[in-house]
């Protein structure tokens, strides 16, 4: 079963938006300290699955963003 990368960008925000509410709300130093680690762990993980995926596009500089394409006025 291959998880989908989104899942990793989406559990390592969560882990890091925690640790700041962690911080935020005096915690115990143990507890931010290993969530900060295993955090900076996620990140690693995640960007190496982020490079490693198979995702292909068709689109190139041209079509630019396609929620608001360029109108060029001459």
């Amino acid at each position: 079963m291959k998880i989908p990368v989104m899942f990793y960008v989406g559990l390592t925000t969560f882990l890091l938006v925690l640790l700041t509410l962690m911080v935020s709300m005096n915690m115990a130093f143990t507890w931010v300290f290993y969530t900060m680690c295993i955090g900076q762990a996620l990140v690693i993980v995640m960007v190496y699955k982020v490079l490693k995926d198979k995702y292909t596009t068709d689109k190139t500089f041209e079509h630019f963003y396609e929620d608001r394409p360029i109108n060029y006025r001459k």
